[in-house]
């Protein structure tokens, strides 16, 4: 956390990557303790040994493009899980106000399955609620839903918790303000434009 909120740090994109990695890894590690396994027995070389392997069947969805190095975290610990990709972001307008907008979906049928969604800054939580009601909308209705990030805002993490009371929320630091173009302080800054690189502002409508 400390190297990810380090701006001196953060001036290493490859080092950036790297820790939102790391910080996916560590939470799938996390998460994987409220999940269900099975005993199974496993041959080994020099005979039989009862393991545990993992009964529930994973859906790790992420949102675009931020999200991608956590995603890759916790696919290296969760490496059987099916996947799902989100395109949303903020469309500004001429008043200075915003709405989400949701431009792409990949996902595989979600029914009776965990979904694990990431996404580095839950600011508002407009872009989870949103990104959670289209694949809950189109996809199936999932048994558990699991939301990680690496910083939330106090707002949005009550805004998630009302829309979403059931899903179970992961996060390696709360911070209570937002600015009013609602970016979290202190916060870690834009992670998408840390982890690939500044964009051009988007034009307002």
């Amino acid at each position: 956390m400390r190297q990810l909120r380090d701006e001196q740090v953060q001036l290493n994109p490859t080092m950036f990557r790297l820790n939102l990695r790391r910080f996916g890894q560590i939470m799938a590690y996390e998460i994987s303790k409220k999940l269900k396994y099975k005993e199974v027995e496993t041959i080994t070389p020099l005979g039989m040994a009862n393991c545990y392997q993992l009964e529930d069947p994973l859906v790790l969805g992420t949102i675009l493009r931020a999200g991608l190095p956590m995603h890759e975290g916790m696919l290296s610990v969760f490496d059987q899980a099916e996947n799902a990709f989100i395109s949303a972001y903020r469309k500004h307008h001429k008043d200075g106000s915003f709405e989400i907008h949701l431009e792409y979906i990949s996902s595989p049928e979600i029914t009776n399955k965990v979904l694990i969604l990431s996404d580095p800054m839950l600011a508002t939580g407009s872009s989870v609620v949103q990104t959670l009601d289209a694949l809950v909308g189109d996809y199936g209705t999932p048994r558990e839903i699991h939301i990680a990030s690496v910083v939330a805002s106090t707002a949005g993490l009550e805004y998630v918790h009302i829309e979403y009371p059931d899903a179970t929320i992961w996060i390696g630091a709360e911070d209570e303000e937002l600015t009013a173009k609602s970016f979290i302080v202190p916060g870690l800054g834009d992670a998408g434009d840390l982890a690939y690189g500044q964009k051009s502002n988007d034009l307002p409508d």
